[in-house]
């Protein structure tokens, strides 16, 4: 299962390291904690919106935008079968597109599921039945890829 607060944890971790930016500038900046932006971007702690509004500000980022992200992230995950609910233990069969390999490359795990619209490619990892490790790439023009993992 996704869980909203590992996908959010690693839209604000994938834009901070993308700003070469340590833990500690950014909690300075947005007047959290240390430990508790690193919950943060590891998925343990859910941030208030006034929480994930100033470490959206620290880092530059419009809140409109790292939620459109997320949300574009687990839209793609809902279109993938089994990715928001259990799943039984099965081999891993990647749906075929043709960035499969390059998200395969990446992970070099079982990677069960791969799906793209074109702008982000998602895979799923299923590490049990009730966790799933979700990666994103996104696709900017004239920008480098920006890989996350949920």
């Amino acid at each position: 299962m996704v869980l909203l607060r590992r996908v959010i944890g690693d839209a604000l971790r994938a834009r901070r390291q993308g700003q070469h930016r340590t833990l500690r500038e950014v909690s300075t900046a947005a007047n959290v904690s240390l430990g508790y932006l690193s919950e943060i971007e590891r998925g343990q702690k859910e941030p208030s919106s006034e929480l994930l509004a100033a470490i959206c500000d620290a880092l530059g980022a419009r809140l409109s935008e790292l939620l459109r992200e997320v949300s574009d992230t687990v839209a793609l995950a809902e279109q993938m079968p089994g990715v928001l609910v259990p799943m039984q233990d099965e081999p891993a069969e990647p749906t075929p597109v043709a960035s499969a390999a390059a998200v395969r490359k990446a992970t070099n795990r079982g990677v069960r599921q791969v799906t793209s619209d074109g702008k982000v490619a998602v895979s799923v990892r299923h590490d049990s039945p009730l966790k799933a490790t979700l990666r994103s790439t996104r696709v900017r023009p004239s920008e480098r890829d920006v890989v996350c993992a949920a």
